[in-house]
């Protein structure tokens, strides 16, 4: 007799519970066994513990009434009985070191719960109430069912003890299981080629093509101070040892940290036999310059660069079967996202999520812009991230910023364990020299009037271009770049934020780097949001920044005069008036009055005062915070509390399409995340309601109200509410 794991589906046959067990099974051995390398303390538990759950973490589809769907006999939408609660009974309940493979199945769809409930319910825990009685009785005939196609194995009859973090154990463990569960199904139904192509890093080799590159940069560039100050900046991060787990680099803009850095973690993994880099750039940050530039120093003849370095603007995970292929993996040697993306992988409960986790072990990351990578709230918990896979799961990282500040060094971040050595990567004697350049390059200032738009956009204006403005909303962004095209035209403004999908901030960006070479050009203003604070090689002459945090402000003065040749350039900070059309974000208040302070009280603006602004924000977010924290929610394995208040962005958007021929190629399953995130953007679920978009698939949205490629998405929510005579507030 068959028996089924999934069910027929657009002329596809029903896989057999046989086949997909074992295909789970040999994808979580891999997975788990490439990680377990990388681990100091748990590997071998790691191994064991997903054998177990991979094997059973279906049993509960053998239920009688759960075959007949599953078989395509009977049509529901659903299974007739929770099929997770069999195999979380069994492992729960054996004598060998199955309970956390028990937890594990329990959560391989829903994530796991908050253990401090759980261990309310006594022996009900991580068991479904409602149906544990009526499994518990029909566990032998499934088991039997069970071990008729996959024989009944010789177990260890010792305890499992967790040495590490079990934490992040439980979600290292979750990924290879997830993983495994949602490729193998996509593998059936024709969405996931049915082998996984692995790129090997190939560090040295790597390492080499980069040092070929720069030589001939270097060769082909004016023999000026600068330029040979870069050159001993990339030699000192490259041959920098490191015996720890994390090291720092304090650089300024323009220093060429971009590719310093990697030489430097591509020498650290071929010393410690790394196997993939992170580059994490912050928040929404604008991606495709680090990109292209890492794509064309590090890719090897006969490869395909958008292999070799992966690009990740957002998260884009699904749980659906119809939406699990588009899921954005770390499969590739190189990755490139955001500080968004990234910690909130790590902070995840959701398996969907979480299935990427376990290429993290065994890798080098590099956080740029660390100190403004992050929320200062999160930071601590972010800390104590970094510390664990760096002790306990073979990560490298590096801590890098233009500033001097070293958040670690702070007590609510450094937390009980105390202060660890970060040692900095670059030669004292560079970075001197370095910072010399520093020296008056910017003057900042602040105006205390909150402006209207018509105000703001008309002040702005009144300076000497090219200007470029940063604002705290997409919204207001937009309607900033909106009134200077009415007031001054259109070739008087560039807009660039994330209301712009990926390809059109691209196609933006080359334009903006064109005008700002046309020296001729210079009366024009690019208005933005925080999303080109970093990773982007503009320099303007001039910057306006809505108050915010100091880690900004000095962010933006990195796109400012940045190869000092303007003389006499001004930063200034300003305060908006909320006109319906220009949005406060409630959000950077804190962060805002502490530089607020700073300039009423004359103190000198400095990347010197950064660490005791960051010390002051999280004191000032942890009165507000009562007594729970993320770190208290984590040591208490907390998972849901943890997902639900770790926000990189503290909003619910939704994945959201504009170009409809995709649209339709995405309910016909025929598209990749890759190209998905091209023509997407995300929206706040606020708004999509708002205007009743529609939903393609799983949490996947149709934008339907307009779309341009100068103002991106906001366009239609313009435009819709000056024909109906309205203003939203967002």
């Amino acid at each position: 007799m068959k028996y089924y794991a999934h069910s027929p589906k657009d002329g596809i046959p029903a896989q057999t519970y046989a086949d997909h067990i074992a295909g789970v099974s040999h994808l979580a051995k891999q997975f788990a066994k490439e990680v377990a390398e990388y681990s100091k303390h748990d590997g071998a538990i790691l191994e064991q513990i997903t054998e177990t759950a991979a094997e059973h973490h279906d049993l509960g589809k053998l239920d009688e009434d759960n075959q007949k769907v599953l078989s395509g006999e009977l049509k529901k939408r659903s299974l007739s009985v929770n099929h997770v609660d069999a195999g979380a009974a069994y492992c729960w309940g054996s004598d060998y070191p199955s309970t956390f493979s028990a937890i594990v199945i329990q959560a391989h769809h829903v994530g796991f719960p908050n253990f401090s409930a759980e261990s309310n319910r006594g022996e009900l825990a991580f068991r479904d109430a409602k149906i544990a009685k009526t499994i518990d009785r029909e566990l032998p005939s499934l088991l039997r069912t069970h071990h008729s196609l996959f024989p009944l194995k010789g177990t260890s009859k010792e305890q499992a003890i967790i040495s590490g973090d079990q934490s992040i154990f439980l979600r290292v463990a979750l990924s290879c299981i997830a993983d495994a569960d949602h490729t193998n199904t996509a593998q059936h139904y024709g969405k996931y080629p049915k082998e996984i192509k692995y790129l090997p890093l190939r560090a040295e080799e790597r390492l080499s093509k980069l040092d070929h590159c720069i030589s001939n940069i270097q060769k082909n560039s004016e023999n000026s101070d600068r330029n040979i100050l870069r050159n001993q900046m990339y030699l000192s991060c490259r041959e920098a040892d490191a015996n720890g787990g994390i090291s720092s680099c304090d650089s300024p803009v323009g220093s060429g940290k971009t590719t310093a850095v990697m030489a430097h973690l591509l020498s650290i993994a071929k010393k410690r036999g790394l196997r993939r880099i992170f580059i994490i750039l912050p928040f929404t940050n604008i991606i495709q310059q680090s990109v292209k530039t890492y794509r064309k120093m590090l890719t090897l003849p006969g490869e395909n660069p958008e292999e070799v370095v992966a690009e990740l603007h957002h998260r884009a995970d699904f749980e659906s079967l119809e939406a699990r292929a588009l899921t954005a993996l770390w499969r590739a040697p190189i990755v490139v996202t955001t500080a968004v993306a990234f910690f909130e992988t790590l902070a995840s409960n959701s398996p969907a999520t979480l299935r990427r986790l376990h290429e993290l072990p065994g890798s080098a990351i590099f956080v740029d812009e660390s100190h403004a990578a992050l929320p200062s709230y999160l930071l601590p918990i972010a800390w104590q991230w970094m510390k664990v896979f760096s002790q306990e799961w073979g990560c490298y990282w590096v801590l890098a910023s233009g500033s001097l500040c070293r958040f670690w060094t702070i007590n609510e971040i450094a937390g009980e364990t105390g202060q660890i050595d970060v040692p900095e990567i670059t030669d004292d004697t560079v970075r001197s020299k370095l910072a010399a350049y520093e020296i008056n390059r910017i003057t900042y200032r602040y105006d205390p009037k909150a402006k209207d738009i018509e105000a703001l956009a008309k002040w702005v204006s009144s300076f000497p271009g090219p200007r470029l403005v940063i604002l705290n909303t997409i919204q207001s962004a937009a309607y900033l770049a909106d009134k200077c095209a009415q007031l001054f035209g259109r070739d008087k403004v560039e807009h660039l934020s994330t209301a712009l999908t990926s390809q059109d901030r691209e196609k933006t960006l080359e334009r903006i780097k064109s005008r700002l070479k046309n020296k001729s050009d210079s009366d024009w203003t690019l208005v933005a949001t925080s999303c080109v604070e970093a990773g982007v090689d503009f320099s303007f002459k001039i910057g306006f920044r809505e108050l915010s945090s100091l880690a900004s402000l000095l962010q933006l003065a990195g796109r400012v005069n940045r190869e000092g040749e303007y003389i006499n350039s001004d930063v200034w900070t300003f305060r908006i008036y909320e006109d319906g059309k220009l949005k406060l974000n409630p959000g950077l208040s804190d962060a805002g009055e502490i530089l607020k302070d700073y300039f009423e009280q004359n103190k000198v603006i400095s990347p010197a005062l950064t660490t005791t602004s960051i010390s002051e924000e999280i004191r000032r977010n942890g009165k507000n915070r009562k007594n729970k924290t993320l770190v208290d929610s984590e040591v208490n394995q907390n998972f849901i509390d943890v997902e639900n208040e770790f926000k990189v962005i503290d909003s619910d958007t939704r994945l959201t399409v504009i170009d409809s021929e995709i649209a339709s190629e995405i309910q016909s399953g025929k598209i990749d995340w890759q190209k998905l995130q091209k023509v997407s953007v995300q929206i706040s679920k606020y708004k999509l309601d708002v205007f009743q978009t529609p939903i393609l698939l799983d949490n996947i949205y149709r934008w339907t109200l307009g779309y341009d490629d100068f103002l991106g998405y906001m366009a239609g929510i313009i435009k819709n509410n000056q024909s109906d005579g309205q203003l939203l507030i967002y």
